[in-house]
């Protein structure tokens, strides 16, 4: 079974070794994504909760183009700058996912200077 990169239409080539996704059969690998335009490569929001919804974004555009969505997904990874910002962060990703919610994990850790949060997702396509 072929591993398969996968871009979503429209957006710049990442700048490091990576492919947004992967899918390989049923399932999909969404690489980290932060909250920068994919087609202009611009910084999207100040706020953790902008950015949420924004990486979040790019997420699901990397699952339609992989041919899955929302509702595969299996497993997020949030990884965020300040523990602080926890509550704004979850609020904002609980209006862009639906119930039952999927498994998460919440990390902290240095970003790049403006990035405030970064998602990946592992999806299950039947």
């Amino acid at each position: 079974m072929p591993r398969n990169a996968i871009t979503p239409p429209g957006a710049l080539p990442p700048a490091v070794p990576l492919s947004p996704g992967i899918r390989r059969g049923g399932i999909v690998q969404v690489a980290g994504q932060v909250a920068v335009d994919p087609a202009t490569g611009e910084l999207v929001g100040d706020t953790v909760a902008e950015q949420t919804r924004a990486c979040l974004r790019n997420v699901f555009a990397v699952l339609d183009a992989a041919g899955a969505s929302e509702e595969d997904i299996v497993m997020l990874r949030v990884y965020l700058t300040d523990v602080a910002h926890f509550g704004e962060m979850n609020a904002a990703y609980a209006e862009l996912l639906s119930a039952p919610f999927p498994a998460r994990t919440t990390v902290y850790v240095g970003l790049p200077p403006g990035l405030l949060v970064e998602i990946d997702a592992l999806a299950v396509v039947e």
